[in-house]
């Protein structure tokens, strides 16, 4: 399936095991276009943009992490700012995962070209946590620069105003996929809706703001009660953006991936398989085995043989082959991908030790579902 193909309608569906992954279109309706289309806009826009945002004098866009569409869909009456704007789903990027979606978003390239392609990526050996950018030694600032590792300009190498949590400002991430943009930090919701206020007052063509809150509670709650109240300030949020830039300014809603609620359904990667296995990387829904010197191919049976019916298994060539990372992965994308992935089905999550937080995930994301895959791209004017 190829996610340009579904349609407008397509979020009521519940999460249940695909026959088939949903892959993006990197060459249209697609994360990895939205910033070109709206920056650099050629003479016939793109017929998945939006119409308020075509030929918009002054852009926000703002986006809102780990909104799916699906989820969405299946809650217009706490979405209403939301559900009464203008578009449809677009997809996201592979896997479906926040570091890998927002360098794709501002650098305006697929993932096998920029290389930011996974929550924890393997680098010459060792696991980066790329939102942390750390390892297992600490900051990996000074050992591995976020330029070099990430050198695709972000914004087509213009600088627009970045609205973003102020703690953010220095961190490794952000050099990576926000480089040269200036930074505008926000430390609660209402600083956000005043900051682009007050750029799109000054006359700012193109602004970008992020909003987290509704990622960070599905992780912790799941997609329950907690999540609905989320999404719910989240749509005020829009609403009061849309309320306080001046008028003709275009406000733009986006996602960096949906989730699923994986609750308890929980597995450990099977002991036949890690007897093949140096070490892991990627997330729970997107685990890179990585074999040991002369085992790929065992890896690979092993893998089938204990997981096949919890996740699609499939090597790095065949993943890079089919495209999943888009037309192009270059040499330096191609050496942090492990030799084995498990893309998990329905809503298993694999563990792994050393990949955790300060609590239990309940709501994930990573995987190739539509649930996760399928975000919003919506437009309004003011």
């Amino acid at each position: 399936m190829v996610a340009g193909e579904v349609r407008a309608d397509a979020g009521t569906a519940t999460v249940a095991a695909e026959a088939e992954p949903a892959l993006p279109d990197y060459g249209g309706a697609c994360i990895c276009n939205v910033v070109p289309a709206l920056l650099e806009p050629g003479p016939e826009p793109p017929a998945w943009l939006p119409a308020p945002a075509v030929d918009a004098e002054r852009v926000v866009l703002l986006l809102l992490d780990g909104v799916g569409w699906e989820q969405l869909q299946a809650r217009p009456t706490v979405t209403p700012t939301m559900t009464a704007m203008v578009g449809g789903p677009i997809a996201t990027v592979l896997p479906t995962t926040t570091a890998t979606a927002l360098t794709s978003l501002t650098t305006g390239t697929p993932p096998g070209e920029h290389g930011v392609i996974g929550y924890r990526v393997s680098v010459e050996g060792e696991v980066l946590n790329v939102l942390r950018w750390s390892t297992r030694k600490g900051d990996a600032r000074p050992t591995m620069p976020p330029g070099a590792m990430q050198p695709q300009p972000a914004f087509a190498g213009q600088r627009p105003p970045v609205v973003t949590r102020a703690e953010f400002a220095t961190t490794g991430f952000t050099g990576a996929h926000l480089e040269g943009g200036r930074f505008r930090g926000w430390r609660m919701p209402s600083s956000l809706v005043t900051e682009c206020a007050q750029l799109a007052r000054a006359g700012e063509p193109f602004t970008y703001a992020y909003y987290d809150g509704v990622d960070k509670v599905a992780h912790e709650y799941g997609l329950g009660e907690h999540y609905d109240a989320e999404l719910a300030a989240a749509d005020r949020l829009v609403a009061q953006v849309l309320d306080a830039v001046p008028a003709g300014t275009c406000v733009v809603v986006t996602a960096d991936h949906g989730q699923v609620d994986t609750g308890d359904d929980v597995v450990a990667v099977a002991g036949e398989v890690l007897a093949h296995v140096s070490y892991q990387s990627g997330e729970g829904r997107f685990r890179w085995l990585h074999a040991r010197p002369g085992r790929a191919r065992a890896l690979r049976d092993a893998a089938e043989a204990a997981h096949g019916h919890q996740a699609w298994v499939r090597t790095r060539d065949e993943l890079v082959d089919g495209g999943w990372f888009g037309p192009r992965v270059t040499a330096e994308a191609r050496s942090r991908l492990g030799d084995v992935a498990l893309v998990a089905k329905g809503t298993i999550a694999f563990t792994e030790p050393t990949d955790g937080g300060p609590y239990v995930l309940i709501g994930r994301h990573g995987s190739a579902t539509t649930a996760e895959l399928l975000v919003p791209l919506l437009a309004g004017r003011a």
